[in-house]
């Protein structure tokens, strides 16, 4: 079973970032996707980012694109999500996902088994 302990999130004013980490344990996340989602107030979860066995193997959505940077730290069994320039419609709770099976990078929420506790990020206008 894998556990995973998010960290980071917070209140930030427009054009702000944030670093939001995804702490693995239990079993290592370094040969799987992992991927970022999150659900703002009155809407569905919605992919990220999301980053395969291999760090070069990245995929992120629109809203994303330019603005936020998966990373992995394999030694540290962790994941993080750079995000700058941030904007108010960033505004979610945000969660990592880790799959048991899926090597190459994902952004289907069906592909990944285990997931965070979830963390607020808050961007003020």
């Amino acid at each position: 079973q894998v556990q995973l302990v998010q960290s980071g999130g917070g209140l930030v004013q427009t054009g702000g970032s944030l670093r939001l980490s995804c702490a693995a344990s239990g079993r290592t996340v370094s040969d799987y996707a992992v991927g970022w989602f999150r659900r703002a107030p009155g809407k569905d979860v919605e992919f990220v980012a999301t980053v395969g066995w291999n760090n070069d193997d990245q995929y992120y959505a629109e809203p994303a694109q330019g603005r936020f940077t998966v990373s992995r730290d394999d030694a540290k069994n962790t994941v993080y999500l750079q995000m700058t320039n941030l904007k108010p419609e960033d505004t979610a709770v945000y969660y990592c996902a880790a799959s048991r099976s899926q090597r190459y990078s994902s952004g289907s929420r069906w592909q990944y088994d285990y997931w965070g506790q979830g963390t607020q990020v808050t961007v003020s206008s």
